[in-house]
């Protein structure tokens, strides 16, 4: 695991009141979370459930498929690290930029690595391949319509698509359904992403049951605890908070995005998302988000150690259009500075 994942506030004194370097909306109402939570706190004094099964089917449920398609894991990260430890020793193709876990989780179990930076040619001897869609931490989404044709040229090769940023997108993605009828697709999902949980940890795997059945053999017990069951059993059931309004959203993307490249010494990547990659022409990110959280109180997120980027490179996750105008401005100040 690398320093330097986002959401690292607690490395400053000062209070974080705005936080961009994380990519969760925190706008998200969970006061009735929070609230049932409360009335159920009696559960942390028995074990939870050893596999979430109850969790498990609730979700098969809800994505029309069958228990046996879905694995609930300790947040998305648990996952990768299974699907890593499933098939160890494995040669593995990662589409970089992007997360650190993936390359970390397959050499911790032997797999020998090797970067990609576009799906077009795969070598004949890659075993799984591994991408994040959307992409984090460029904010690209590859349509489904043209992993299709590349999963059905491979069908000896396992693609893994994380699609922890599933719902703050408009492009096609694979359904959890189309997915599963897949035998050589494995998708993961974050509960922690679509309603602002991560202190939770609460993720999934759907798959072919022929696939997740080696998985789950992985799987440690008790992984997912007590608390983030029942909170994944009450945000199912209330299907709540569903306050969200990803048109909205990314409409607020595209104008912080426009006002961030007014700036003038910022280059801003396109993104089909809620977060976006930028540049800065002259400086370095750490100095610019040191500067933002201990002046400012707002947290970025320095992107330098994805691999393939270097210091100048950081990433912002939109949050509410005075925040976002916030920070515009505190990043104004530190450049006229």
């Amino acid at each position: 695991m690398i320093n330097g994942h986002g959401d690292d506030s607690y490395i400053y004194e000062r209070e974080i009141i705005s936080n961009f370097s994380s990519n969760t909306y925190y706008g998200i109402d969970l006061s009735g979370l929070k609230a049932y939570l409360s009335e159920r706190m009696g559960v942390i004094s028995s074990y939870p459930e050893p596999e979430p099964r109850s969790l498990e089917c609730l979700l098969a449920k809800k994505l029309d498929l069958q228990t046996d398609e879905v694995c609930v894991t300790n947040g998305a990260t648990e996952a990768i690290y299974l699907i890593a430890q499933t098939f160890r020793g494995s040669r593995s193709a990662i589409l970089v930029p992007t997360f650190s876990e993936y390359a970390d989780a397959c050499r911790m179990h032997g797999h020998a690595v090797s970067s990609i930076y576009n799906l077009d040619t795969l070598n004949e001897e890659i075993q799984l391949v591994w991408l994040c869609n959307p992409n984090n931490p460029t904010g690209e989404v590859n349509n489904k319509n043209k992993l299709l044709p590349l999963i059905a040229k491979y069908p000896k090769k396992c693609f893994v698509i994380d699609q922890s940023y599933e719902d703050f997108t408009l492009k096609p993605l694979f359904t959890a359904a189309e997915a599963a009828a897949l035998p050589n697709v494995i998708l993961l999902h974050s509960m922690t992403k679509r309603f602002a949980i991560p202190g939770l940890r609460l993720g999934y795997i759907t798959a072919h049951e022929a696939l997740l059945m080696q998985i789950r053999l992985q799987r440690m017990p008790w992984s997912v605890n007590a608390l983030a069951i029942e909170a994944g059993h009450y945000l199912l059931n209330n299907e709540a908070p569903n306050s969200l309004d990803i048109t909205a959203y990314l409409a607020e993307t595209n104008r912080l995005a426009s006002a961030l490249r007014s700036l003038g010494c910022l280059d801003v990547w396109p993104t089909d998302t809620h977060y976006m990659l930028v540049r800065l022409r002259t400086g370095k990110a750490a100095a610019l988000k040191n500067y933002l959280a201990n002046e400012q109180g707002l947290l970025i997120r320095d992107a330098s150690n994805f691999e393939g980027l270097d210091d100048c490179f950081l990433r912002i996750a939109t949050q509410t259009p005075a925040e976002n105008d916030a920070l515009v401005t505190a990043i104004a100040q530190w450049i006229k500075s």
